[in-house]
């Protein structure tokens, strides 16, 4: 079996400790095309010894596109799953690694942009699933219309282009010839415009961030912080039969407010829980955080 590359990390302080863990030189297999492993093949050497690969033959594309050519089947748990059953089939491995992302309004406020990612481990020696997500406003997720590139200049600023990718497509058509992806240029750019917004029954092109991970920077980042926060979970033993994956499974709302005691709907206790077995702990949430501002009361702020 060949892989098309494994990205390894020069050692780094106070990542593991003296015990090494059960995922000390094993091989976790990466279902990607689009070079996560640059983020999350560091965070599983740091803090499990773990090398990460990418199996060829893996089109993650097939599940889905942001660009709509493909319609994702399923939610986005689903969807991660399926890829990182794939990686197991594909490269023989009993370990494997795959993430989804999904971007929209946020929910609590649907003026603002946010994105959702989904990480999930599967490991078929032992028979557990460990499955991580983070809900965040930190992303350029945005689109425009446009006859033209000279239209759009608080478009690409917010964008962050060039850094960050575009993708342009006639508007209100589906045209598999004029859908361009990866645009970094703005000369690039412009020309996939004007050809864009010429076979649109509109005469404008949508403009899109492009939010495949080797594309958005954004994006990118925020899979090195969940890639992270997973490693470190699988670090973590259960303390009732030492399977790893002990962390966060659940959450217990109700947090008091500051000003009236009433409870809210901030999580005030975090449940911990094994992924192997039925043992759970519950405990006040880690950030510290007693009290509620009045502003989130229902009965403060009604």
């Amino acid at each position: 079996m060949q892989f098309r590359r494994e990205t390894r990390l020069r050692s780094r302080p106070g990542a593991m400790k003296d015990n090494p863990g059960p995922y000390h030189k094993r091989i976790v297999a990466l279902a990607t095309k689009h070079q996560k492993d640059r983020v999350m093949a560091p965070a599983f050497r740091r803090f499990l010894g773990a090398s990460v690969i990418v199996p060829n033959g893996i089109d993650t594309d097939s599940f889905g596109t942001f660009s709509g050519e493909i319609e994702r089947v399923g939610t986005a748990l689903d969807v991660v799953r399926r890829k990182a059953r794939l990686a197991v089939e594909v490269s023989g491995h009993p370990l494997a690694l795959a993430s989804e992302g999904s971007f929209g309004p946020d929910p609590a406020c649907p003026f603002f942009p946010c994105g959702m990612e989904v990480i999930v481990f599967i490991d078929d020696e032992r028979k557990i699933e460990v499955v991580e997500s983070d809900l965040t406003e930190e992303t350029n997720f945005s689109s425009t219309t446009a006859a033209s590139a000279r239209e759009m200049q608080d478009f690409l600023e917010h964008a962050r282009f060039p850094s960050h990718r575009l993708v342009v497509a006639p508007e209100n058509e589906i045209a598999p010839g004029l859908l361009k992806k990866g645009i970094g240029r703005y000369s690039e750019l412009e020309k996939a415009v004007q050809a864009a917004a010429r076979g649109s029954s509109t005469g404008k092109a949508l403009i899109a961030t492009d939010m495949r991970a080797h594309m958005n920077p954004t994006r990118m980042a925020g899979l090195e912080k969940l890639a992270e926060k997973l490693a470190r979970r699988l670090a973590s033993l259960c303390p009732a039969c030492g399977a790893p994956g002990w962390g966060v499974v659940d959450a217990v709302k109700g947090l008091p407010c500051e000003s009236c005691g009433a409870q809210t709907e901030l999580v005030a206790r975090d449940i911990y829980g094994c992924a192997s077995c039925a043992t759970r702990l519950s405990k006040p949430r880690g950030d510290g955080q007693k009290f509620a501002s009045a502003c989130r009361c229902p009965h403060c702020n009604p």
